[in-house]
């Protein structure tokens, strides 16, 4: 979850996770070990872009030429991310609608984090002096301590709001993951939105 280093080392750690992640869905055969691996995903993409949408996307507009555009796309781009993420915690790993979901988050993902690399962060660098860098890093790994695991489609991705709103979402988020173990290794499942079934938002 925290990774230390500036801003751009931290979500860059992060990035190099998620990509982590994909593999081994890809490489994982249907069933309860793919589930706890997107499961795991989720979390963790979940927490990064309720982080980048608190801080790092207000620096961008702060601190970027044309930074209200770029922080604009980025938000869009969770945003789609997001609800794909929704529709998988919904899907049975051992189904078609799974693996064509997963593909989709796949293409959306790898298409931000590469152009969070290529572009985004070397323009941060430049703008940003490094004392900046480096308390936007603090910052980011104390809000994925308190950000929501799951994904909440619809809700607020600016500040003040979605600062308002994370840290309570994220602790009944982890209050059920705790009870379910969902995004524990332990393949434990006793959640009622189990894979196939309605969860409430």
């Amino acid at each position: 979850m925290g990774h230390g280093g500036d801003v751009i080392a931290e979500l860059t750690a992060d990035h190099d996770e998620v990509r982590e992640f994909l593999r081994q869905i890809r490489r994982t055969a249907a069933g309860d070990e793919r589930r706890t691996l997107a499961d795991k995903m989720t979390i963790e993409l979940v927490r990064h872009s309720v982080a980048e949408e608190e801080y790092l996307y207000p620096a961008v507009r702060d601190h970027i030429d044309g930074g209200d555009a770029v922080a604009d796309k980025e938000i869009a781009d969770h945003a789609r991310v997001e609800q794909l993420l929704k529709e998988l915690q919904d899907l049975d790993s051992s189904g078609a609608g799974f693996a064509d979901t997963m593909n989709a988050v796949e293409a959306e993902v790898l298409a931000h984090l590469r152009e969070e690399e290529g572009t985004l962060f070397p323009a941060l660098r430049r703008a940003c002096p490094q004392e900046d860098l480096e308390d936007l890093g603090d910052r980011i790994r104390r809000a994925k301590k308190t950000a929501p695991t799951r994904p909440h489609p619809g809700l607020p991705s600016e500040p003040p709001a979605n600062k308002l709103l994370a840290p309570g979402l994220g602790l009944v988020d982890r209050v059920r993951d705790m009870i379910t173990g969902r995004g524990d290794d332990s393949g434990d499942r006793d959640d009622s939105s189990g894979p196939g079934r309605p969860e409430a938002a």
